[in-house]
């Protein structure tokens, strides 16, 4: 390593460098830099996290006025300190930044939930994980068999309708009942969402339990005992439709082969 790159008085300018970069309004830059060139490195090291902030986010970003929208970066420029050299995780790290570090009480209330449906949506959009082509029987029976869910689906549930929200549709209280949603990628690689209710989501979030082992009537089963369901009969039925209504969306893929089904 060269003699000047171990010397403390290059690291306390990179330091000094580094510093006036995230934040030049209270941090002078390095003596005998001229300012032309420093403003080069002021707006290439900005425009490229906040265009990777805005492309995450393009529904927040839509919001918010310019002047708000550059302010919220520049704070988050200037105070987070990422743990990730990939760009494309700056996503996550401004999301970290939103729920630790940002003063919300000017910010439109429904905000932690709205960024963090985008950054789901992101996150499956860009997962190297693909839907398994084996291991499963796509035609098989959703009641008798274990039902395998895809990997690429996300169950969530939210306070405001952040699915819906834009423009022209900004919630300021929470709706009156949980929202809940799926998110996932189908088969053809596009990421979707749909509205489900705490029936579909409870069904799923009990599919995706590793080591279970159970039926897809085994689960419905379940489901009626804990709310207690007055027909679990009709519930059953229901559930056999919805199944297969999941199962037509690539979000649950088929039934789990046995081990003599793989061995053979």
């Amino acid at each position: 390593m060269c003699a000047e790159l171990m010397h403390p008085g290059f690291a306390a300018v990179q330091r000094q460098f580094a510093n006036h970069l995230k934040d030049p309004e209270r941090n002078p830059a390095p003596s005998g830099i001229e300012d032309r060139r420093m403003s080069i490195y002021r707006d290439l090291f900005y425009n490229n996290i906040e265009s990777f902030i805005s492309t995450g986010f393009p529904v927040l970003r839509s919001l918010m006025t310019d002047v708000d929208w550059h302010r919220m970066i520049r704070d988050f420029f200037s105070r987070h300190h990422c743990k990730t050299p990939y760009f494309y995780e700056i996503v996550e790290e401004f999301l970290e930044y939103l729920q630790l570090q940002r003063d919300l009480k000017d910010d439109v209330p429904f905000i932690l939930e709205l960024a963090y449906y985008e950054w789901v949506e992101l996150s499956l959009q860009i997962r190297e994980d693909l839907i398994p082509k084996t291991g499963y029987n796509p035609e098989g029976d959703l009641l008798l068999c274990e039902p395998v869910i895809s990997p690429l689906v996300e169950v969530l549930t939210f306070s405001y309708p952040v699915h819906r929200i834009q423009a022209s549709f900004q919630p300021d209280a929470p709706s009156n009942l949980p929202v809940y949603l799926v998110v996932y990628r189908d088969r053809e690689d596009e990421v979707r969402f749909l509205e489900i209710n705490a029936l579909t989501a409870r069904l799923l979030q009990l599919l995706q339990q590793e080591g279970q082992m159970r039926s897809g009537q085994e689960v419905l089963e379940c489901i009626a005992s804990e709310l207690n369901h007055s027909s679990p009969k009709s519930l059953l039925e229901h559930g056999v439709q919805l199944l297969q209504d999941l199962r037509d969306k690539s979000i649950v893929l088929g039934t789990r082969l046995s081990a003599v089904d793989v061995s053979e």
